[in-house]
C-alpha cells in the first residue's frame, strides 16, 4: 500500500459562524483543506489552504481531532484540523480551480450542509467546546551546541547552525497563530530563537524576562517553575497573544504546574519545539505540541 496522504485544514470561525467551501469538481460542501507540500508542517499547510480556499487568513486557536479514511485507490489519508478565528477583512477565493463558492453558516446549519459524516462529527466536537479566551505559545530555545564545549558565560552561548534552522522553522509555524508579543528568558539563545519570528512580524521587539530562565541548580527548577507559571498567567490576555521562549529544565515543571499535575515527564520538550496553550477562562485545555 502506498504511503499515507497527509492533508490539513481548518474550522474557520467568524462571529459565531463557520466557513464551508463548495467544490464544483465533487459538487460538495466541505471544510477548507488540502494536501500538504513536502515537509510542510500541518499548521502551516492548514493556514495556507484556508487562505487559498476562503480568501481569509485564519489564526489558529486549538488543534482539533484529525480525520482518517481510505481513498478510492486504497491509500490511507489523514487530515489534521485546527480551530481558527478569521482575521482581517479577507479577500476573494484564491484557488478558484478548487472552490467556486463559500458560505458562512451557524454551526448547526453548517453541520447540516456539510457533505461528509466525519466533518459533521468534527463540527459537533467544535460545538461542544468551551469558548476559547486566551492563547499562549511556549517554546524551548533552539539548539545551541554542547554546554560542556562552551568556555564562556553560559548565558551568552549562542544558537548554532542547527538552532538557526530550528528558529526559522518555528517562525513559519508560529505565524499562523498570530502572535503580537514576544518574551524570552535571559540567555542569549532564547532571544535568538525568537529573532526570525520577530523579523517576520515587522521587527517586533523581544522583551527579556528572567522569570522564564532556569536556575543554576536543577533541583530548584520546580520552585522556579511556580514563579514562571505565575508570570505566564499574567502575560496571557484576551487582547494579546504572547510567544514565550524558555528553557528545558523549566518547561516540563511549568506545564505540570499549569495543569495541576505532579508529573512533569509528559511535558519534556526537545530544543526548538513548542506548545500551543489554549484557555477557556481559567481552564487550560489540553496542550498541543507544535
Amino acid at each position: 500500500m502506498s504511503d499515507t496522504v497527509t492533508a490539513a485544514g481548518g474550522v474557520l470561525v467568524r462571529d459565531g459562524q463557520v466557513c464551508l467551501v463548495h467544490r464544483p469538481r465533487y459538487d460538495d460542501w466541505a471544510l477548507p483543506k488540502g494536501k500538504l507540500d513536502d515537509g510542510e508542517h500541518p499548521l502551516v499547510g492548514a493556514a495556507r489552504e484556508v487562505l487559498e480556499e476562503t480568501g481569509r487568513r485564519g489564526r489558529a486557536r486549538l488543534a482539533l481531532p484529525g480525520i482518517s479514511y481510505t481513498l478510492p485507490d486504497g491509500r490511507p489519508k489523514t487530515v489534521h484540523y485546527w480551530l481558527m478565528d478569521a482575521a482581517g477583512d479577507g479577500g476573494p477565493v484564491l484557488d478558484t480551480g478548487e472552490v467556486d463558492r463559500i458560505a458562512w453558516l451557524p454551526l448547526a446549519e453548517a453541520a447540516e450542509r456539510v457533505s461528509y459524516a466525519d466533518e459533521r462529527a468534527l463540527l459537533g466536537h467544535v460545538a461542544a467546546l468551551p469558548p476559547v479566551t486566551d492563547v499562549v505559545v511556549l517554546v524551548r530555545h533552539a539548539h545551541a551546541g554542547d554546554r560542556k564545549e562552551w568556555s564562556g558565560n553560559d548565558a551568552l552561548r549562542p544558537v548554532d547552525e542547527v538552532g538557526e534552522e530550528q528558529a526559522a522553522r518555528f517562525a513559519g509555524i508560529c505565524r499562523p497563530i498570530g502572535p503580537d508579543r514576544l518574551v524570552a528568558a535571559t540567555p542569549l539563545r532564547c532571544k535568538q530563537t525568537l529573532e526570525p519570528l520577530a523579523a517576520s512580524l515587522g521587527g517586533m521587539p523581544i522583551v527579556i524576562d528572567s522569570a522564564f530562565a532556569e536556575p543554576a541548580d536543577a533541583g530548584d527548577a520546580p520552585a522556579k517553575a511556580k514563579l514562571a507559571a505565575h508570570r505566564l498567567l499574567e502575560l496571557r490576555s484576551a487582547t494579546s497573544l504572547p510567544v514565550i521562549c524558555s528553557q528545558g529544565k523549566i518547561i516540563p515543571h511549568l506545564l505540570a504546574e499549569l495543569r495541576d499535575e505532579a508529573d512533569p515527564e509528559p511535558y519534556k520538550t526537545p530544543k526548538g519545539e513548542a506548545w500551543l496553550l489554549t484557555w477557556s477562562g481559567d481552564r487550560l485545555l489540553e496542550p498541543t505540541r507544535l
